[in-house]
């Protein structure tokens, strides 16, 4: 699938989800072709400023893990990404207009304010859904399949790093591999 399509789809799914980022989350959204694998499926995204970095970011909950997308000019693209067994507590707090969002992550506490306030509460509700769940409901596949290979190939070859007489050569030993 292409990186247009895959980034057709994210958006269709935070339209499903009701979720409207600003024109200041562009950069970040763009990015989240690259950040999720390709069955992976958003559950819940909110953006605020970083309060350590003071970028505005992007929070994105899957079905598998919590990450933190910033997309600057200068610095190019920060992509934190932690299990839901790895967050120990999520909090938010509002204000008059806004809410933040507090993080505890092993000993560290990621912090992000200038969130909507229904939008903080609502993220930190399916954030604790999953970690309320068993640790083995997060286990990744195992092993990619043939066709998750072969589309890796494929993006590899798209995107300059393989030619086409490499491509060729890893496409037949993949397809020759014993199931």
């Amino acid at each position: 699938m292409s990186e247009k399509s895959r980034l057709d789809e994210i958006k269709d799914e935070l339209e499903a989800l009701d979720i409207n980022p600003t024109i200041f989350a562009r950069k970040e959204i763009r990015a989240l072709p690259e950040v999720l694998s390709e069955n992976e499926r958003i559950v819940y995204l909110v953006e605020g400023r970083n309060k350590l970095t003071n970028h505005h970011i992007i929070l994105v909950a899957t079905e598998r893990r919590l990450i933190f997308v910033d997309k600057e000019f200068m610095y190019g693209l920060k992509v934190e990404d932690f299990s839901y067994d790895k967050v120990s507590s999520i909090q938010y707090e509002k204000s008059l207009m806004l809410a933040s969002i507090d993080i505890h992550i092993s000993d560290n506490i990621l912090e992000i304010d200038n969130v909507g306030k229904y939008y903080a509460e609502l993220f930190c509700e399916k954030v604790r859904d999953f970690m309320a769940q068993p640790k083995e409901n997060f286990q990744i596949k195992s092993e990619p399949t043939v066709l998750d290979k072969l589309e890796q190939l494929g993006r590899l070859k798209e995107s300059g790093i393989l030619s086409e007489e490499e491509f060729t050569e890893q496409k037949r030993r993949l397809l020759d591999e014993p199931s």
